[in-house]
């Protein structure tokens, strides 16, 4: 009776014409689409109901669900039996002795630390810091295509707070009056919050997100909003495309584009990026940054663009693994109001023994690189002239990961995230329609499966379980960055964290190569360590594309 009357209610509330133009022979077309078939007698008998179901769909349409509204399911990259650390310990950061350089524009390069020093001892002001990296966004921002929204007014605000508590005797530590940019998907009242794409140009969100007001607690200066590709893909946006620092002609990858290519090129210290799938740690691997994925859920996203919610990621992206440790230690957290973020401790150690941690390497993808002289061959030797007994790990691949998940997962996601961008044709605003771009990907992705989309996320938590099965026998995972594997799909689905760092240039191309680092869940400490250690026996982390010096 109580269906009969929910019927009835339904076809009262809507226009019968659109239910009526549906026909036997849709439902017939469409199960081909799914990998179904269905014999007519079934399909006389599923007719009323999917009738009923697209009315249902109809009344959901009606009501409005703008991206900031979240799904009810919560994604947990946590097992049952993992028992993980409850105490933060205390951090010991090394206090810098720096004195100004004979070159101002040196100070484009120097470390948070030792900006930090020059900012404590006062051989130098926020406001002069500031001032110093405004100048150099204005003058090299247009060449990279990086840039937003200069936040002059804002940074010269927080500049001056920032030197008068020192003034007064209120140092907040070693963020306190350094600049720094963010993705513009995170909101910050009084600016504009663009997406990177076109329908959102004007954009504003009356809020401040999560990270920039941990950072405006730790006294850190805004100076800019960066680039994303549009809708966080790839490195075009909406005024064009953000450029790799070491190659004018090449895209700076994405979608951190802005983030990465102007940290590397000296605009800021460091900047917030986010990833879903590959969007810090790309970007960094192309322009030779020190990019940190955290563990899913380790930093809230609050105020940010939802892209997928069960695999968008905020982290630091840097010069050194010693500013990501710095900068992450203020930013993991939660604020409650994002479900999937937790609070854990952060046990940093900067003069923690490398030797003291169960080093791997993913032996399956470095035997796909058959040419022993490549960079990603180098750093096992570099390592192993460390003191370091590296252990072969067969690390999960093509054998594991048999169909491309990932695919499922962030189709179905994303096109529910912008669901009425594409159903109120505000995708044909967009700069991009090719095949692979967000607008025909929505459109292709509106025809994925309820009930796939559950069984993806199944079939995600059996890896799940192989990857931490073979992470719990290493602290740390070294793993080619691109080209020998599915580790970047992999890993972001299992949340597991890793950072990418600089590894010297391809001899053929002169371009940046990388390395990356994959950890335990919730231990950032392990990998960051690993790759200081790294950085400080090579130091690729020390070169900077010449035309930005």
């Amino acid at each position: 009776m109580r269906q009969l009357f929910f019927s009835l209610c339904l076809i009262c509330t809507m226009n019968l014409t659109a239910q009526d133009s549906l026909s036997k022979n849709d439902i017939l077309s469409a199960a081909k689409l799914f990998d179904l078939s269905y014999i007519q007698k079934e399909t006389d008998t599923m007719y009323s109901g999917v009738k009923e179901n697209l009315l249902l769909l109809k009344m959901m349409h009606a009501q409005k669900l703008g991206n900031a509204v979240p799904m009810s399911l919560w994604q947990n990259p946590v097992l049952p039996g993992m028992v993980f650390p409850e105490k933060q310990e205390p951090i010991h950061w090394k206090q810098y002795k720096t004195s100004l350089p004979a070159d101002k524009n040196d100070l484009a390069y120097f470390s948070i630390e030792e900006l930090a020093s020059l900012i404590r001892t006062k051989k130098i002001s926020s406001m002069e810091l500031t001032r110093f990296f405004l100048n150099r966004i204005r003058k090299y921002g247009d060449s990279l295509e990086c840039i937003i929204t200069i936040t002059e007014e804002l940074a010269l605000q927080q500049a001056a707070e920032a030197d008068a508590a020192i003034e007064a005797g209120n140092y907040k530590g070693p963020l306190h009056g350094i600049p720094y940019g963010l993705k513009d998907l995170f909101a910050v009242k009084g600016t504009k919050t663009t997406w990177g794409a076109a329908p959102y140009k004007d954009q504003r969100i009356e809020e401040d997100a999560y990270v920039y007001t941990k950072l405006k607690d730790a006294g850190a200066v805004l100076v800019a909003k960066f680039t994303l590709g549009a809708l966080a893909m790839g490195d075009y946006w909406y005024g064009g495309r953000t450029k790799n620092p070491w190659n004018l002609r090449q895209g700076s990858s994405g979608s951190s584009a802005g983030p990465a290519a102007a940290t590397v090129a000296g605009l800021v210290p460091f900047s917030i990026g986010t990833e879903t799938w590959g969007s810090i740690i790309s970007p960094a691997s192309t322009c030779g940054a020190t990019g940190l994925r955290p563990t899913f859920g380790r930093i809230s996203r609050t105020g940010a663009m939802a892209l997928s919610w069960s695999l968008d990621k905020v982290g630091p992206i840097c010069r050194t693994a010693e500013d990501a440790a710095l900068v992450f230690a203020y930013l993991h957290g939660t604020d409650g109001l994002d479900q999937s973020a937790v609070s854990r401790p952060f046990n940093y150690k900067p003069n923690g023994d490398i030797k003291k941690l169960r080093v791997g390497y993913a032996k399956n993808y470095f035997d796909k690189i058959t040419d022993t002289a490549r960079n990603e061959w180098k750093v096992l030797e570099t390592f192993k002239r460390m003191g370091v007994e590296l252990i072969p790990v067969v690390f999960p691949d093509s054998g594991v990961y048999k169909f491309n998940v990932m695919d499922v997962v962030i189709s179905a996601e994303s096109a529910a995230a912008f669901d009425e961008f594409t159903r109120n044709n505000v995708d044909d605003e967009m700069t991009r329609q090719g095949i692979n771009d967000w607008p025909n990907s929505f459109r292709v992705s509106r025809l994925m499966p309820a009930v796939e989309y559950v069984n993806a996320n199944r079939h995600r938590y059996l890896l799940m379980q192989k990857v931490n099965a073979v992470m719990q026998t290493i602290d740390v995972l070294i793993c080619p960055t691109r080209g020998s594997g599915n580790q970047s799909a992999i890993t972001n689905l299992t949340g597991h964290p890793a950072i990418c760092i600089p590894t010297g240039f391809d001899k053929r191309s002169a371009s940046p190569t990388s390395i990356s680092f994959l950890g335990n869940l919730y231990d950032e400490a392990s990998i960051l360590l690993a790759a200081k250690a790294y950085q400080q026996s090579t130091g690729w982390d020390e070169m900077h594309p010449p035309k930005f010096k």
